[in-house]
């Protein structure tokens, strides 16, 4: 992740680099333990995708779009709820009785959520905003990217100021604990 260009051109193609990991989960049997894999760098995409768009996409929808709060609340709900998950599969192998029905929930929810971003905000976002805006916010996305944890945290705050606070710590915890473990590498 970290594409360059605006923030809507950078989202969507973080959505569709999500959507080439979830197809690469379908093409597998249940129980191949690439499945796990696979779901594992499903989620450190998505969290880390999600903590930015918490900490500069959605305060831009509040500030320039209407309805912008009820807007961004929504989108911020569809994150707790994927983020609960991914949390709830981190403990799951491939072979776990509950990982299918986790991982099909899951692509279902981000799924409907990238076509709400994708049909509905990021239309008005590209009125409401100048050119100049969307490239800044994608310099700030792309930042707060790089240093997003990689693993679900639900109960940390999910709007500023708290939450750009504490990401970046926690950012640095999760990327050591992955690269002690391994998580989400082929073998």
């Amino acid at each position: 992740m970290g594409h360059g260009g605006n923030v809507i051109d950078e989202l969507m193609t973080d959505h569709r680099e999500v959507e080439e990991i979830f197809g690469r989960i379908e093409a597998l049997p249940s129980g191949d333990k690439d499945r796990k894999v696979y779901a594992d760098q499903a989620t450190m995409e998505l969290v880390r995708h999600s903590v930015a768009e918490e900490e500069y996409l959605y305060p831009a929808v509040r500030e320039h779009l209407v309805n912008g709060n009820t807007m961004a609340d929504r989108e911020i709900d569809d994150h707790a709820g994927a983020e609960q998950i991914m949390k709830d599969l981190e403990s799951c192998d491939a072979g776990d009785a509950e990982f299918d029905r986790l991982v099909a929930r899951l692509m279902s929810e981000v799924r409907a959520h990238i076509a709400d971003e994708e049909e509905n905000l990021f239309p008005q976002l590209r009125t409401a905003c100048t050119p100049q805006m969307l490239d800044e916010l994608g310099d700030k996305v792309r930042q707060a990217k790089k240093l997003a944890p990689t693993r679900p945290h639900p109960s940390a705050p999910d709007t500023p100021p708290a939450n750009k606070l504490l990401a970046p710590g926690a950012g640095l915890v999760d990327r050591m604990r992955d690269a002690l473990s391994g998580r989400g590498k082929h073998e």
